[in-house]
């Protein structure tokens, strides 16, 4: 349960999970890192835009230079927040988190222009949705990689 657990608090902001693995200055170097990526990316108000419909709004006060490396921050905190207290002992079990982020990276580059069903979904929509997509097919390379060897 506790590699559940911190993997949870860490998918509520990166950071928490090392906190609670009592890796506490691993864990502020992550939380200070969210939050200049956060500021910088103006994340905050992307969220809020995205979140009332505005996605041009939301597309036009997005800081893309700072807002790609949110993803790698985001979800290498919970996988070494999950790694530590002891989750994903398994061979190839990282491959989930870094497809996840790899995906979220793609989405957030094409978040200005792609469309699904002639709907702009933005700098927050496409990349939440590139999480699943990403998942699954690290969990269907990790399973490959097993099996062959």
């Amino acid at each position: 349960m506790k590699a559940t657990e911190v993997l949870l608090w860490s998918i509520a902001l990166p950071g928490f999970g090392q906190i609670l693995n009592k890796k506490i200055l691993k864990g502020i170097i992550f939380i200070v890192l969210e939050i200049i990526v956060n500021v910088q990316s103006n994340l905050n108000t992307v969220l809020l835009y995205s979140f009332y419909g505005e996605i041009d709004k939301a597309i036009e006060h997005a800081d893309y230079q700072w807002l790609l490396f949110y993803p790698c921050l985001y979800f290498f905190a919970m996988w070494d927040a999950y790694r530590d207290a002891g989750g994903g002992r398994k061979p190839y079990s990282f491959l989930p988190f870094v497809f996840a982020a790899y995906f979220v990276t793609v989405g957030t580059i094409y978040s200005p222009q792609f469309t699904i069903f002639e709907v702009l979904l933005g700098p927050i929509w496409l990349p939440i949705l590139s999480v699943l997509p990403g998942f699954l097919i690290g969990i269907l390379l990790q399973w490959i990689i097993r099996k062959r060897q």
